[in-house]
């Protein structure tokens, strides 16, 4: 190293000319980075070897992070939080003997670099791969030891023909009730030839024509076109998800209504795996919080189906209840605005006696139903469903039979019911539901209590009661309730309605059918064609993968935003020479035209982890073998499901993300594609980094790194912007705060192990923790400290010693350490498993620093540096190499402690006098009580503070304290 090179070195490092050549700073942290990634790539260090491959005899360890969107933004400090967490498991891990596969890919499909498209004109592949670039170049700058072979994204060509096959092999299965799994849909079809299954109509399967046949089965498939009511903005012309859609009905992008459409998609039939979805929870090995809210969302609740004929029609309104016990307290019945019944049931004339508070101040039923209906197309399910918010409805003008007392109960349509939910149906019993109550009073409906409350219930006679007791008021000349639990009175009333044909017991739930169409260019195409009887047609496999084709105009066609009746019209529908196409698909040439909706960005990430185990496969998705290797069940844990052993990201996707590639890999299961049963066994949900954002009077948010703080003034004024007085907010780092700090910055102004060892040590894995840039010299002056301790600052030469003679005191330290960091990787409390060995190299630097007259002794040091290399791999690796190895440490045999070193010769006790600690004493650790007493009482402070007086009391609790009560 030239004199001119460590003078801009030391310069750089904020540091004086004279600085040692060889002191460990951030421009020298960046070389050694650099050298070390680079050789760790050229060397392939981390290439994780797949099932036949040397080194794949080892017990194996998949770890997995949830993979990111790669936006144009990059990466800021609080994204690789996990991804650094479950490098140095991963690492340590290696040096433990473990057959370790850590990868990370990229979820590249979706809206924002289609906007981006838009605006712009650039293809979204141009700038989702430059995007992807930029990621990669941060992930590898901070030294993240992943499989780099084994990179996917989304987008990718070869990725998502996989994701297309996948989706054919759903489309060609259905769902066998008796057998509780899917099967493939030749066997259903078998099933109807024989005769084993009976057709819909009962009619002979022969005697259907093919269109028959193929909406029979299409009808049965677990991918399914719907019409399904789905959010509609016509200002953006596309669907949106609830998630797009504010509480006051509007598009989060634009600010334009939104209407509630029933319109033509693709659905996944998740529900058919909502029992198994719920009950393979209990066999994860994940916070209970996630699992309560997958079970809430599926949402399993046992009743009854029921019917209430319609009055004057040939039609019956079915209703799920989950307390069928309360039928005889049901005065009126609500459908949502969107049931299929409502026009068939709504008669051209109000009844003569008509409540004028019924009509919503139309003259007809018909009118004011129409008018409802609009005004309900405008709110989010969000906003509809809204608890204390003013109840509003019409009255249809039709009336239903109530089966339990025929007597005829108005139907009215109210946006407080939502279709996507049950039947879209409810009877509304106001004395035992709150909402059915409020309703109720406003409309000047009957309320019939057919639960008693107890005599401790008080009510100001405007409350349901919504507990348990015994039925009331609930019998007919066939069947009573009264007096009996809600248990016994809802089986009662379910067996009568089963007899007479009225109803059955059914058990329901909340999860619906995955809507699984996007009318947008940037995702997955379709391995679709519509026929001329307008039927879809799966393509077979040799045409995968169907390619996105070029477009001049990446958006959706938009319309006048209040135009709710409008259609959408994709942007894959205006490539016409990709959209209409001749194939020939068995039974000669024939015109099809291509689906023009795309995938939703879920697809690519409900089966990625799979693509990380074999990811150049061209024959097959993965492997069979190398999928059982890497995620098959373990035999050693009855009952364990399988799945990548430890699943690292934000507690975010703890819902939707989670339950479908539960529900994808659920069906490659049942068709023996795979060999596990759920994707995950074990999750582990981080903590976000949070950081102060700033404002000004405006209460603009102005750059964080650039306010200065004066610590000696309290209140306005502490804070300043250009000299302007700003206020300060705590919350998640984001761009829209303008408090983001970057990785870029972090290695630049710290080296990336600093930036690795401080993001560690703020706090638990799972706990979110402030961020303050200012706070990471701490970690960088430790590890400054640990290379001061091993490495010569004027020659760049190792000054660990060869020397045997290590005292007692320091090879317990060492032995303590090696114990407690072992604990802490493992229970990834990597916090404290840094300040384990912070507190080791403080002894070392007090008994061997550098102004001691002998160098760490190579026994000691050599241990410190394996335990360093999880947190701060490059620096680690450089003090191996400079103590005499040749190789990586990557693989090296993680320090065992010494059992002997662990048993302390001698304990302190604090010496509480009346409850205040007053003294402590060191005695040999095997002291009996009595010994501790007598040491105690004879310490100079307790004897002075007794004054010659026999204290009342001693208690000496082994091993923590003594307590003198004088």
């Amino acid at each position: 190293m030239t004199t001119d090179t460590t003078t801009q070195r030391a310069a750089a490092d904020g540091a004086e000319a004279d600085t040692p050549p060889y002191r460990y700073g951030p421009t020298l942290a960046a070389e050694i980075e650099r050298k070390w990634q680079d050789r760790w790539e050229s060397e392939g260090t981390f290439h994780s070897p797949n099932p036949g491959e040397p080194g794949a005899d080892r017990e194996k360890t998949y770890l997995l992070d949830m993979f990111p969107y790669p936006s144009g933004a990059g990466l800021h400090v609080g994204h690789p939080l996990g991804f650094i967490g479950t490098d140095v498991l991963g690492r340590y891990l290696r040096m433990n003997g473990r057959n370790v596969l850590h990868a990370m890919g990229f979820d590249a499909f979706g809206l924002p670099a289609e906007q981006y498209a838009v605006q712009t004109g650039t293809h979204p592949r141009v700038t989702t791969e430059a995007n992807i670039e930029r990621y990669k170049a941060q992930l590898r700058q901070l030294g993240l030891a992943h499989d780099a072979r084994r990179s996917v994204a989304t987008t990718d060509v070869a990725f998502y023909r996989w994701t297309q096959w996948i989706f054919l092999q759903i489309y060609h299965a259905w769902y066998d009730e008796r057998q509780q799994k899917a099967r493939p849909i030749a066997e259903l079809e078998a099933e109807f030839g024989s005769g084993a299954r009976r057709t819909p109509d009962g009619r002979d399967w022969a005697a259907l024509s093919s269109v028959e046949r193929r909406r029979v089965i299409d009808s049965y498939r677990l991918a399914y076109i719907s019409e399904a009511p789905v959010n509609w903005c016509p200002g953006l012309g596309t669907v949106l998800a609830n998630e797009e859609v504010t509480a006051e009905g509007r598009s989060e992008r634009g600010n334009f209504p939104v209407f509630r459409r029933n319109l033509k998609q693709w659905m996944m039939r998740i529900t058919a795996y909502a029992d198994r979805l719920a009950a393979d929870l209990d066999r994860l090995d994940w916070p209970d919080s996630v699992k309560s809210m997958q079970r809430n969302w599926i949402g399993r609740s046992e009743g009854a189906r029921v019917r209430f004929s319609v009055v004057g029609a040939d039609a019956s309104i079915e209703v799920f209840t989950t307390r069928p016990d309360t039928l005889f307290g049901a005065t009126y019945m609500v459908l949502a605005p969107e049931h299929p019944l409502v026009d068939a049931i709504t008669p051209a004339h109000w009844p003569a006696d008509v409540d004028s508070r019924w009509t919503g101040g139309a003259d007809t039923p018909r009118e004011a139903v129409a008018g409802y209906r609009d005004a309900a197309a405008r709110k989010s399910e969000l906003d509809r469903q809204q608890e204390g918010k003013d109840k509003t409805g019409v009255f249809t003008g039709g009336y239903a039979t109530n089966p339990v007392n025929g007597r005829p109960i108005p139907v009215f349509v109210a946006d407080y019911v939502l279709m996507g939910y049950g039947t879209g149906a409810i009877m509304a019993v106001p004395g035992q539901d709150q909402r059915d109550w409020d309703f109720a009073a406003a409309f000047g409906l009957p309320i019939v209590r057919t639960v008693e409350p107890p005599e401790s219930w008080q009510s100001a006679g405007g409350e349901a009661y919504v507990g348990e007791g015994p039925a009331i008021n609930s019998a007919n000349d066939e069947v009573s309730l009264n007096g009996l639990g809600v248990a016994e009175a809802k089986a009662r009333i379910t067996d009568w309605l089963v007899a007479r044909g009225e109803g059955e017991a059914v058990v329901q739930y909340k999860l619906r059918d995955w809507l699984f169409s996007r009318q947008r260019y940037w995702g997955e195409p379709f391995p679709i064609v519509w026929d001329a009887d307008g039927l879809p047609v799966a393509l077979p496999e040799s045409e995968l993968p169907i390619e996105l084709p070029d477009v001049d105009d990446y958006s959706p066609k938009t319309y006048d935003p209040e135009a709710a009746d409008t259609e959408p019209e994709p942007p894959l529908s205006r490539a016409t020479d990709w959209v209409e196409v001749e194939l020939d698909l068995g039974d000669g040439p024939r015109r099809y035209r291509r689906e023009t909706n795309t995938m939703p960005q879920w697809a690519g990430s409900c089966w990625y982890y799979l693509r990380y185990l074999d990811p150049d496969n061209e024959r097959c998705f993965v492997d069979r073998d190398v999928e059982e290797y890497w995620l098959g069940k373990d035999p050693q844990r009855p009952g364990d499901p399988g799945g990548v052993d430890l699943y690292v990201g934000g507690v975010e996707h703890a819902v939707l993300h989670l339950l479908y590639a539960r529900f994808w890999h659920k069906v490659l299961y049942d068709l023996g594609h795979v060999s596990s049963e759920e994707p995950f066994r074990r999750l582990f949900n981080q903590g976000y980094i949070q950081a102060y954002a700033y404002t000004d009077a405006r209460g603009a948010y102005v750059p964080a790194e650039e306010v200065a703080e004066s610590p000696d003034i309290e209140g306005p004024g502490r804070f300043t912007w250009n000299g302007q007085p700003v206020n300060r907010e705590y919350g998640k780092m984001g761009k829209s705060l303008r408090n983001v700090v970057t990785p870029d910055e972090m290695c630049a102004r710290f080296g990336a192990d600093t930036f690795r060892l401080y993001e560690m040590s703020t706090g638990p894995m799972d706990v979110s923790r402030p961020w303050s840039t200012r706070d990471a010299v701490g970690s960088l002056r430790f590890l400054q400290r640990v290379w001061r301790n091993l490495v010569d600052e004027q020659t760049g030469r190792s000054r660990v010693t060869e020397t045997d003679e290590i005292g007692p005191e320091t090879l317990r330290a060492l032995h303590k350490a090696i114990a407690g960091v072992h604990v802490d990787f493992v229970a990834l409390h990597f916090n404290t498993a840094a300040a384990k060995l912070i507190e080791l190299n403080n002894h070392l630097t007090k008994t061997y620093g550098p102004g001691s007259a002998q160098g760490v002794p190579r026994t000691v040091a050599e241990p410190l540096v394996l335990m360093l290399a999880p947190l701060a791999p490059h620096i680690a690796e450089e003090l191996w190499s400079i103590l005499g190895h040749e190789g990586s440490l990557a693989y090296a045999p993680f320090p065992v402690a010494d059992e002997r070193y662990l048993v302390a010769e001698t304990v302190e006790y604090p010496i509480q006098v009346n409850g205040k600690v007053r003294s402590r004493i060191t005695v040999a650790a095997d002291a009996g009580p009595d010994t501790v007493q007598q040491a105690a009482l004879a310490d100079e402070k307790i004897a002075a503070l007794l004054d010659g007086r026999e204290p009342r009391k001693v208690i000496v609790v082994p091993g923590r304290l003594v307590n003198v009560v004088g």
